[in-house]
């Protein structure tokens, strides 16, 4: 068990919840306050998507990145930003012709996906470490990309989170530290219940963790139900923690959340443990992270 954990708050994600929640946040004005409200109610790490500020849908525009990294860098609360790579990786095949996406496909290539990283340098970025049917579609992530996105984000000098959905993706991440494509200690979150990835239960997350380096460092997820279940889990057996609106939108049963009271949830939780969430100081040095605002930590 932990002591000290990373608490990470996933604040808006990309699915279609904007309809389902009034609480996720769509613009970059709103996006960065669900963050600073989620640091200043606990969390150490704020994880970042943008949308698009008219339809609340998926976006990948560097400049909405910048705006978000903006607001929350000049506020008075500081919070370590970790935002996605993923972009554009779903493919949908035509009904007419399977060999090309149909519509809903959204596609990007390493250095489209990579262009936000360069553009703001946050702290952390994911790296989603391979393909998994997603749902009804297809996530693309393939290993020739994904070693040149993470050649990318070294050579931006942003710290990678190794975004691990099955266990086939853990083998992966492994594959790209061993051939020197992840700097210090590695950073990896496993991304628990979704269909059709790996379960979202303690076994599960036993052999994940049991098939890291001994030097990573790791987190664990659940959507819906099982977020809270799998956050205490994972302090339990020695890992971070995850919570926000892009992976559950529930504070309880018919009860719709805000960021801000998901990370006081599981705080109150690991307090009842005798734990605490480490600051954003704290986890820059355990973590080995730059500070963005060029103060020594």
């Amino acid at each position: 068990m932990r002591k000290n954990v990373i608490l990470t708050c996933a604040v808006t994600g990309a699915g279609d919840t904007t309809k389902k929640s009034p609480h996720v946040p769509i613009t970059p004005e709103a996006i960065a306050k669900s963050a600073i409200d989620a640091a200043k109610a606990g969390a150490t790490i704020a994880h970042i998507h943008v949308r698009d500020p008219k339809t609340g849908g998926i976006s990948h525009d560097p400049a909405l990145f910048r705006e978000v990294v903006e607001r929350v860098r000049e506020s008075d609360t500081d919070v370590i930003l970790n935002l996605t790579s993923g972009g554009g990786g779903d493919w949908i095949p035509s009904e007419k012709n399977p060999s090309i996406g149909g519509p809903g496909t959204d596609m990007q290539t390493p250095e489209e996906r990579h262009e936000p990283i360069a553009g703001c340098l946050p702290e952390i970025c994911t790296l989603d470490c391979g393909s998994l049917n997603f749902g009804d579609q297809v996530y693309i992530s393939t290993t020739d990309w994904l070693r040149k996105q993470a050649r990318l984000i070294q050579q931006s000098g942003v710290k990678a989170e190794l975004e691990c959905f099955d266990t086939g993706h853990l083998r992966f991440a492994n594959q790209l530290i061993e051939e020197g494509l992840i700097d210090g200690d590695p950073m990896f979150q496993f991304c628990l219940g979704i269909p059709w990835g790996a379960d979202a239960d303690a076994e599960t997350m036993l052999y994940m963790r049991d098939k890291l380096p001994k030097n990573a460092h790791w987190s664990a997820f659940g959507i819906g139900r099982m977020q809270m279940p799998i956050a205490i889990q994972s302090m339990l057996l020695g890992g971070n923690i995850r919570v926000g609106l892009e992976d559950n939108l529930y504070l309880d049963k018919g009860v719709l959340a805000t960021n801000a009271q998901l990370v006081d949830r599981v705080v109150n939780i690991l307090s009842g443990l005798g734990s605490a969430p480490m600051t954003p100081a704290e986890a820059r040095k355990h973590l080995g992270l730059k500070n963005p605002h060029g103060k020594d930590e």
